[in-house]
């Protein structure tokens, strides 16, 4: 794997074609500093937040950030590894396996928000006069609020050729890895009650105005169920992580995990498909906060962990980009 802040401008031997994986970013650090300069360009996107600037940055940078950041901090410390945080670690080591199955390809990771950046990644694909750049985002589902801001970045790159993949929901590599690590996770700890997967929330206004996310997360919890061979009150979908207060997809996850206590369920296991790598989504909100929630219930949320740097996983993004390269 080629870190682009790392890699050799001058290198001869560079690959005619390159593939990014691109996921949302992370803090450079667990601390409010780098919190705050985290979420200003996170919450500067106006596909997260499409609000008029001259009322969104007043409120964003004197009441939003100063509150937040701290807050935010210490979430992202009860979660940060030692060698960094976890959605940075898990990426780049993504990248580094999806590179041993494509040899013939320069693979490198690259964050829409921090670092290492997906302007910088493109910089230095330029400087070594790479052929064409395929960019995979590593979101399963389509938004407008995900995928589509890393077409916007997509598009700036107009001085080579490249090319977005499209969304991989239903991708059957894709279902099997997902699958494949539930059932790992039933043999190694024994099968819940309910198996919940809960998807990050979008405001429901986007999916009002043609946003395909809800059916595509849908979809690809109707295809994992059918992998486990689920029957239907099995198992269940739920939405996570809202910010503000509009009206977001429903149900919510909290509000599923209320439900499914008083409806008996004791032992619940929580897969979260919708992401590529664990973070602090899932790490700090479902696997400690909505876990503590539950156990407040009497029950005991068992957290599967994302696919991160899995073989299957690698295997099926490294098959999404091998078919992207046959058809060009």
């Amino acid at each position: 794997m080629t870190d682009p802040s790392a890699t050799d401008a001058s290198a001869p031997d560079a690959a005619a074609t390159a593939l990014i994986l691109a996921n949302l970013g992370t803090p450079a650090a667990p601390t409010p500093r780098a919190v705050r300069r985290f979420l200003a360009q996170f919450l500067h996107d106006r596909r997260v937040v499409q609000l008029t600037r001259w009322l969104w940055c007043p409120l964003l940078h004197f009441l939003i950030l100063p509150l937040r950041g701290p807050k935010v901090a210490r979430k992202y410390a009860a979660i940060w590894l030692p060698e960094g945080s976890p959605l940075a670690v898990y990426t780049r080591a993504l990248a580094a396996a999806v590179q041993q199955r494509l040899p013939q390809v320069q693979v490198l990771h690259a964050m829409r928000y921090g670092e290492p950046g997906l302007d910088a990644a493109f910089a230095q694909l330029r400087r070594q006069r790479v052929g064409r750049v395929l960019v995979l985002p590593l979101y399963p589902q389509y938004s407008t609020t995900t995928t589509a801001s890393i077409a916007d970045v997509v598009g700036r790159a107009r001085s080579m050729p490249t090319a977005l993949l499209p969304e991989y929901h239903e991708d059957p590599g894709w279902i099997a890895a997902i699958a494949g690590s539930i059932r790992a996770h039933w043999a190694a700890h024994g099968r819940g009650q309910h198996l919940l997967l809960s998807f990050h929330g979008i405001p429901q206004r986007l999916a009002d105005a043609g946003d395909p996310y809800p059916q595509q997360c849908a979809a690809s919890a109707r295809a994992i169920a059918a992998a486990l061979d689920l029957a239907d009150d099995a198992w269940s979908l739920a939405y996570q992580s809202r910010f503000g207060r509009e009206r977001w997809l429903q149900p919510a996850t909290a509000e599923r995990l209320d439900a499914l206590a008083a409806a008996g369920v004791r032992t619940l296991d929580v897969a979260c498909p919708g992401f590529a790598t664990d973070c602090l989504e899932t790490l700090e909100e479902v696997a400690m906060m909505l876990a503590e929630r539950f156990a407040a219930a009497g029950g005991t949320l068992r957290y599967i962990p994302c696919l991160n740097a899995a073989p299957a996983h690698a295997d099926a993004l490294a098959a999404l980009a091998r078919r992207a390269l046959a058809a060009d």
